[in-house]
């Protein structure tokens, strides 16, 4: 697990914000505090954190619409929501929407470390499958049309004779695309390369 235990902090209340990094160094969490979207985003990749805790009401751009610009990018992570009690609809909306969790504010210092290093480990997990298809489709990306082409009909069983038949090519250029694809995808077999694709959950 690629575990990543820096925790974001966005929220517009000073005394909040230092009181929740101060929380969470003294359960050996590295929290970072921003006072607005704007300064998270100012400064943001999914690699930085393993979890987001964001407040629902800020000034400028709120905590919802913060979370919507997050899922823009290719991989999110854990994001719980900060509410006071008229924003608990707004925060199950955000649930629906992908979201981990919310803290009704005022909260439990132990209820909310809970659900943080609940969502850290999520991430770990999460994390690692997001990397896993990454590589996968990097590799992908590195394939010409055509060896795309020949790789769908290996993936169906083809043989090349069968492949050299549907694409109109020799039997000794399909042999060349198949060694050519299973380099680039860094497998050995036409097995191989179906597990690859189908553990990371690519589509071809």
């Amino acid at each position: 697990m690629s575990l990543n235990r820096r925790i974001a902090v966005v929220d517009d209340d000073d005394a909040l914000r230092d009181a929740l990094v101060w929380l969470f160094s003294t359960r050996n969490h590295e929290a970072q505090a921003f006072a607005s979207a704007e300064a998270l985003l100012a400064d943001y990749s999914p690699d930085r954190f393993g979890c987001l805790i964001l407040d629902v009401r800020m000034p400028g751009m709120g905590g919802l619409e913060l979370f919507e610009k997050l899922k823009e990018y290719t991989y999110t992570p854990p994001v719980i929501f900060l509410t006071g009690h008229g924003d608990v609809p707004m925060a199950v909306s955000a649930l629906k929407g992908g979201a981990t969790d919310f803290v009704e504010k005022p909260f439990n210092d132990n209820d909310i470390v809970d659900l943080v290093e609940k969502a850290l480990s999520a991430d770990a997990t999460h994390r690692d499958e997001w990397h896993a298809k990454s590589q996968v489709e990097g590799r992908l990306s590195a394939l010409t049309p055509r060896e795309r082409e020949v790789m769908k009909l290996i993936l169906t069983g083809r043989l090349n004779k069968q492949i050299a038949d549907d694409l109109s090519i020799s039997m000794k250029t399909v042999e060349v695309h198949r060694a050519r694809i299973l380099e680039k995808m860094h497998v050995k077999t036409a097995m191989e390369l179906a597990a690859l694709l189908r553990d990371a959950g690519v589509e071809t």
